[in-house]
């Protein structure tokens, strides 16, 4: 599985060797790993990365991860590099609530994936 700082980067454009916004970016990470654990998403005790040793599957083995994935992403852009185009942040912002829609009734409806099971 895959370094969730390195996807995330390489979902921003940067490649994994780039480390100057590292921290920033791993901020960012953190901030939308809480938010999913108050979506009752990832593990109960909340989740933080601190450099690309953390993996997915340290977060999450759920059916929900491309969501998860998907989500986290799209916050990170907004809060580290946001689009210009008003058109283009008003959308990001509608993908980011209906994310939070399903996730929110996926961990809170006792689906299977809601929580790591760990």
């Amino acid at each position: 599985m895959d370094s969730i700082l390195d996807s995330v980067k390489k979902a921003l454009g940067i490649h994994a060797e780039y480390t100057n916004f590292d921290p920033d970016i791993i901020m960012h990470i953190n901030t939308v790993f809480g938010i999913l654990n108050q979506l009752n998403i990832g593990p109960p005790e909340g989740f933080m990365i601190e450099d690309n040793s953390m993996v997915w599957d340290e977060y999450i083995t759920s059916l929900n991860l491309t969501m998860v994935k998907t989500y986290i992403y799209l916050k990170v852009r907004l809060m580290f590099d946001p689009p210009t185009s008003s058109a283009l942040i008003e959308s990001i912002n509608g993908m980011i609530s209906e994310l939070e829609w399903r996730l929110y009734v996926e961990g809170n409806h006792g689906t299977e994936g809601g929580e790591n099971d760990e």
